[in-house]
């Protein structure tokens, strides 16, 4: 019998459970993974407390995750892509990572070249992922454009940071404490900004000469939406892709987006990115490709054993964590 982290009832950190967690035998399309790496998001916590955001959650009893590598150890009817033995990665739901083995369908599994560490696909593929579509589809930054991203010493932001880098944008990231202003730069934020110091929309509008941005990668919401969308430049692009401080209120398309200059916003979401096989795996070979390279890198602070789970997101609600967390069976 394997075990998992299992909850019975959703709520705090302290409901997930260590325990026995019977995986049947895989069905078809599916096999079955023994996990060796663990990506730990905060999308985990809401899932863990009963938001099915940005994906719905399964009733009690569940085991949540949705980011994982390991080793193929059984094969479901109808497979015939993997085989025993083979080095998989997966970075969206069906939710179930937290645990030792799970089953897993193949049609949206990736092979793990051989060359790529376990623990740094585990906390980069779904942010790797989401980075990818945010930098070359929702807006393909191009050399020379400023950049605004929020929350840049988070897990997302170091990777957005340091792939934009790479692509000759500008980057102003915004940051909580001068602590995180020094991390951010590290991965090549241009202008780190701690946001209870000064204005991130006057930095913006000093570094582009008045004119504005060409995106803003908006992780935060209630808070930060609005001056946002004023660091915009006509027909430029809000990406509100999270929303730690609570969703934003409403957008108004007259005021707030017609009279700043024709703006576009938009809630992008992997699952829609990824939805089509060849999407996934576009992003997932340009994602690996990056890892290789030394693009980006996974900033990996913060290692737990998979039982110790209680402490990973205890940790990163607090919010003074930097960079990225994974769990190991």
């Amino acid at each position: 019998m394997s075990k998992a982290q299992v909850i019975h009832k959703k709520g705090p950190p302290g409901c997930m459970k260590w325990e026995d967690w019977h995986v049947a035998d895989p069905k078809l399309g599916e096999v079955r993974i023994r996990h060796t790496a663990i990506g730990v998001n905060y999308a985990d916590t809401y899932h863990r407390a009963g938001i099915s955001h940005p994906w719905p959650v399964p009733e009690e009893p569940v085991v949540i995750g949705f980011e994982g590598v390991g080793i193929v150890e059984g094969i479901g009817e109808g497979v015939t892509e993997f085989k025993t033995g083979d080095r998989v990665a997966y970075g969206i739901p069906p939710l179930g990572s937290y645990s030792e083995v799970r089953n897993y369908p193949t049609d949206k599994l990736l092979h793990l070249p051989k060359d790529l560490d376990d623990r740094e696909v585990a906390a980069l593929l779904m942010k790797g992922m989401t980075a990818h579509y945010l930098l070359h589809r929702t807006y393909a930054v191009q050399p020379g454009d400023t950049i605004l991203v929020h929350a840049a010493a988070g897990g997302m932001g170091l990777i957005l940071c340091q792939w934009a880098k790479a692509l000759g944008a500008t980057i102003v990231g915004t940051v909580s404490t001068q602590e995180k202003a020094e991390v951010a730069k590290a991965a090549g934020c241009h202008f780190p900004v701690v946001r209870s110091e000064k204005s991130f929309v006057e930095v913006v509008r000093e570094v582009t000469n008045n004119e504005g941005c060409a995106v803003v990668y908006e992780a935060i919401g209630k808070d930060t939406l609005q001056d946002s969308l004023d660091t915009l430049r006509p027909m430029g692009i809000c990406a509100a892709y999270g929303h730690v401080s609570g969703p934003p209120d409403p957008v108004d398309i007259i005021q707030d987006l017609g009279r700043r200059g024709s703006l576009f916003i938009t809630r992008p979401a992997i699952m829609h990115y990824v939805a089509k096989r060849v999407d996934l795996e576009w992003t997932a070979r340009d994602l690996f490709k990056a890892i290789g390279d030394k693009i980006i890198s996974a900033n990996i602070n913060y290692e737990y054993e998979l039982k110790d789970a209680v402490q990973a997101h205890t940790a990163i609600e607090s919010g003074k964590t930097l960079g990225a967390s994974v769990l190991i069976p």
